[in-house]
């Protein structure tokens, strides 16, 4: 399928006029007034060696880009595009490298077209959006605030707001995140950019989560101010009311949002929510009952304001929500699973249990049979928790070293450590090949310090499963990390094979660049632990790039990624390891 609307109408005809753009300053050639050539017995003897522009190459990889994204090869067209805009400072080929890598659903290389084409056009707005949704897409909410902070600067809309409300209700590192916030309202001049209230509310509603009611009221107010009437202002009003336990200002900040924007639901459930706080259930039934009459009693809608009226300690109108749901053909898994929570919140064990066992394949599965068995446990009758689960692994093939594996969790937890195992052992015993629970016991003999036995579980694996990426790299990188002796290159051969099988994968990268540098060769070991911690920048990988880049001399570039994984998470065992090992790289700015 050629490149079309999704790649913004990439064709020859435009990639055409890119050229053209590029390399007619370049032309020899003198024209008539008609428009064509002059005739010259040889254009190029004395034309100068081109220093910018277009040469036979740079055509050659902007062709064949183009050629591929035709046939539907988006990866090489993505490539080839980020090559040339690597080679020609022309923000629109980044632009088409970062929509063809899109359209092929490669993140990696959206990520890296996506920041040439920033570092390109740095006031262009769509990279920094595009970016932020891949930063939060992989859990890194820090970047993903700085890229919106820098729509906002640009004059754009960074949607702070909206930002915050998921953050808070994903319980989000807010005390890392409040930090670029209050940095920019901060600045001189700040309150001049156009989006200013959106940063003061997604500010605000921070500030409420951490507590610091005051100053989220003070930023509240200088909106009112600026904007007296913003859904959004009422709307944040009404949660650091209920925040502070404040629940009838609640109910008025919901009211009077309610009549700036009518069709916003957010207002009827919040109003719900202060009534219901206001122990004014009939009030709150009111609400959500009108809420369900105007969306057509729409069974999502059911169900969410079930858990709403589950989550502040009402079960009775949650139960009367959900009652209509139980005489259709087919019930959601979810309502059974609600009406279980129901059940067991009223001291029902055994009703409970019955509802929690009606879920069937799908997300809500295995919750159910977990939130049972530890129901059980927690009314003293373990027996009947194991039993329930070693009957739904008969039930449930599909399930079964799932169920096996949330046991053995609980045994562990309960500190069992003994009838965990050799529920694992027995399992194995009769299923020999389950690289389910072989790896499961893999890792346990790696807690317990016990390599040999991993390894002869991961070779099991490997045995069934050769390309079992999982297991390939996770032998190849324990190799590495403990440094065995003569099996380096071992472990490289194993991380190449689970690199063949999983190229994108950052784990991998990071076995990678980690085996590099055990083999001592830092150079090749950092190109492979860059990539793998742009697109996961966890503790682990940036412990590996900062040793690597220590090791390099750059030892600032290494204090400068310990310093971000300090700021954004308190633990982090790696770094603090490394720090132990290498303590010159402890920041001097940070705890």
């Amino acid at each position: 399928m050629p490149l079309r609307a999704p790649l913004s109408g990439l064709s020859l005809l435009p990639l055409a006029t890119t050229l053209f753009l590029m390399s007619g300053c370049q032309s020899s050639a003198s024209f008539t007034e008609g428009g064509l050539p002059t005739h010259t017995s040889d254009p190029m003897q004395s034309a100068p060696p081109i220093t910018r522009g277009l040469d036979a190459a740079g055509l050659r990889t902007l062709l064949t880009a183009e050629l591929a994204g035709q046939r539907g090869d988006y990866r090489s067209a993505s490539q080839g595009y980020l090559e040339a805009a690597q080679r020609y400072s022309v923000p629109a080929l980044a632009e088409r490298a970062t929509f063809a890598a899109r359209f092929g659903n490669d993140i990696a290389l959206t990520e890296a077209s996506a920041l040439r084409w920033r570092e390109l056009a740095p006031n262009a707005e769509a990279p920094n959006r595009l970016l932020s949704a891949l930063s939060l897409q992989r859990g890194d909410w820090y970047d993903s605030l700085e890229q919106r902070l820098a729509i906002t600067q640009a004059g754009g809309n960074g949607e702070i707001a909206a930002f915050a409300e998921i953050a808070v209700a994903e319980e989000a590192p807010l005390n890392l995140l409040i930090q670029p916030l209050r940095a920019h309202l901060a600045q001189p001049n700040a309150d001049q950019l156009e989006f200013h209230s959106d940063v003061l509310l997604g500010t605000a509603l921070m500030e409420a989560a951490l507590g610091d009611t005051h100053q989220a009221q003070q930023r509240l107010d200088q909106v009112a101010q600026r904007e007296p009437t913003s859904a959004q202002l009422w709307l944040a009003k009404a949660r650091l009311a209920l925040e502070t336990g404040n629940h009838q200002t609640a109910q008025r900040a919901a009211q009077a949002g309610l009549e700036l924007a009518p069709d916003d639901v957010r207002f009827v459930l919040m109003l719900a929510q202060a009534e219901i706080r206001l122990n004014n259930i009939a009030a709150a039934e009111v609400q959500t009952n009108t809420l369900l009459e105007n969306h057509g009693g729409n069974q999502d809608l059911r169900i969410a304001l079930a858990q709403l009226y589950l989550e502040e300690g009402h079960s009775e109108p949650a139960y009367r929500l959900l009652q209509p749901l139980i005489g259709q053909d087919t019930v959601p898994n979810i309502a059974y699973y609600l009406l279980g929570a129901i059940a067991q919140s009223q001291g029902e064990v055994d009703d409970a249990l019955l509802y929690y066992r009606q879920v069937h394949d799908g997300d809500e599965f295995l919750p159910a049979r977990a939130t049972a068995a530890r129901m059980l446990i927690e009314d003293d009758r373990l027996l009947d928790a194991r039993a329930l689960l070693r009957i739904e692994r008969m039930r449930h093939d599909d399930y079964f070293g799932d169920l096996v594996m949330l046991e053995v969790q609980l045994l562990d937890e309960l500190g069992l450590q003994e009838d965990a195992t050799t529920l694992l052992n027995r399992e194995l015993t009769r299923t020999p090949d389950d690289t389910t629970l072989l790896y499961l016991r893999a890792m346990r003999f790696w807690e317990l310090g016990d390599v040999d036995a991993m390894e002869q579980d991961l070779r099991q694996i490997l045995r069934t499963e050769p390309n079992d990426a999982m297991a390939l790299n996770a032998l190849g990188y324990t190799l590495a990390d403990l440094n065995v002796p003569g099996r380096l290159e071992e472990a490289r051969e194993l991380i190449e094979r689970a690199y063949e099988v999983d190229p994108e994968n950052p784990a991998i990268l990071d076995s990678m660049g980690w085996v590099y540098f055990r083999l001592g060769q830092p150079e090749d070991a950092l190109a492979w632990l860059e990539s793998a911690y742009t697109q996961m920048p966890d503790q682990e990988i940036a412990a590996h790039l900062a040793e690597v880049l220590h090791a390099l001399g750059r030892s600032d570039e290494a204090r400068r990624i310990i310093r971000q994984i300090r700021q954004r998470t308190t633990q982090h065992p790696q770094i603090d390891e490394l720090l132990e090992r290498h303590p010159e790289l402890t920041p001097t700015d940070t705890p």
